[in-house]
């Protein structure tokens, strides 16, 4: 039987990411940031001097990535970044990069319990029968300034109104496109985190998953 699984989609900057890190060390289950992994597969493209928008470069990449860089701190730039968001739309690279994670779901790492995956895309297209699925989301203007202080805590100084202009044309590239858009599945819980702070987002995340998790959680209790 395959571990349980935790789905948490969302927008950028919506908390989706702490949420999920929470949610793993709290089940004990492994963590997969699939975010990262487009951006490690960007950071490849322009190290080797390719084109992140053409399919050759960006496929060779992702089938080289390095994931032992997952916490470099170049990987927050604003060209990584940029590059990241036109090679996700490359359904070969979105391919490449589904097998990795369904491995990693299938199979979590450390012989954890369980695994929680985070990105756009993992209740609809990477595992559509995840146990539980949350797709966490927040207005706008609040999760630009949560970027801008995550920015600014990482020693990258932006204009906090460019960092809400770019974040409202992503949301709307990642909507739109033709491969993996950004949506909630229907079974996906709504957590809407505007005015949460992470600790009373977090005890909310806990309560929609952890009753859609209780059949195989005891089955296989925790610890």
């Amino acid at each position: 039987m395959r571990p349980p699984v935790i789905a948490v989609d969302g927008t950028a900057a919506s908390g989706k990411g702490t949420l999920a890190r929470r949610l793993a060390a709290y089940f004990g289950f492994a963590h997969l940031d699939s975010g990262v992994l487009y951006r490690l597969t960007a950071l490849g493209v322009l190290e080797a001097g390719g084109d992140p928008g053409l399919e050759s470069d960006a496929l060779a990449a992702a089938r080289a990535l390095d994931q032992a860089r997952a916490g470099e701190l170049v990987l927050r730039s604003d060209a990584v970044g940029a590059a990241a968001s036109k090679l996700a739309a490359i359904a070969s690279v979105r391919a490449a990069l589904l097998h990795y994670q369904r491995q990693f779901i299938d199979h979590p790492p450390g012989a954890a319990a369980g695994a929680v995956v985070d990105g756009r895309d993992i209740g609809t297209v990477i595992c559509p029968d995840a146990d539980a699925k949350l797709f966490v989301d927040a207005a706008p203007e609040v999760r630009a300034h949560r970027r801008w202080q995550e920015l600014a805590g990482l020693g990258i100084q932006r204009n906090e109104a460019q960092v809400l202009e770019e974040l409202v044309h992503r949301d709307a590239a990642d909507r739109a496109r033709a491969v993996a858009p950004l949506r909630q599945a229907q079974d996906a819980a709504l957590l809407d985190t505007t005015n949460l702070g992470i600790d009373a987002a977090f005890a909310a995340a806990l309560a929609l998953v952890e009753p859609r998790l209780a059949a195989k959680l005891e089955a296989k209790p925790r610890g």
